[in-house]
């Protein structure tokens, strides 16, 4: 069986990319959105599925945006810090969909689904996003590849250090909330959980 045939088959013609978001709240539409990375997977001549490129961009507040300085001090993001060399919105997501549109194609799947650990979050402010910047998607419009739902069933476990905990996946608290660790190591899951279930 071919790479291609194998992605398409696996996930139902869909292409998985792991996406996680870091921001300046809770409200997609009034919030900033602040950072976004991309994770792609791919099945190696084994059959495993592995984590491939990633894709990550800061992202300028955009204008009118509300920050809360609770979320800010979470993540410990400094929104205007000239030195996150930051992109506005549109050319942010941009370069990041450019890879993921790519990679649809190469897989010959219909759309991307969005893959992150409760996703329902990232895929709102994306979606915000995209109504601001009036660029089109690459992923499916409200389904979505859950790892929380995921680390549950496989492992017991909801929250992303404790599921890849259970899954011997070494993940460090300090270097987390970060949009791209959290998605490579959201990426890491998913594809141990994935792969325990190498035939349907």
């Amino acid at each position: 069986m071919s790479i291609k045939s194998q992605m398409q088959r696996r996930f139902r013609g869909f292409l998985p990319v792991v996406i996680d978001v870091e921001t300046g709240g809770f409200d997609a539409k009034k919030d900033a959105l602040l950072e976004a990375a991309a994770v792609f997977v791919d099945f190696d001549d084994d059959g495993q599925l592995i984590c491939t490129e990633t894709v990550h961009e800061h992202i300028e507040p955009f204008p009118g945006a509300h920050l809360d300085p609770k979320a800010l001090e979470f993540t410990g993001i400094k929104p205007f810090n000239p030195f996150r060399f930051a992109k506005n919105e549109k050319d942010a997501l941009t370069a990041i969909f450019k890879p993921i549109k790519a990679a649809v194609k190469r897989h010959q799947c219909q759309r991307a689904v969005l893959v992150g650990h409760n996703p329902a979050f990232d895929l709102s402010f994306l979606q915000a996003a995209l109504d601001r910047t009036q660029l089109k998607s690459p992923f499916h419009l409200f389904t979505t590849f859950d790892t929380a739902t995921l680390g549950a069933i496989a492992y017991g476990q909801t929250v992303l250090l404790r599921a890849c905990e259970a899954a011997d996946i070494q993940f460090s608290a300090d270097e987390a909330h970060s949009a791209l660790y959290d998605a490579k190591k959201t990426a890491e899951l998913f594809c141990k959980i994935v792969n325990q279930w190498p035939k349907i």
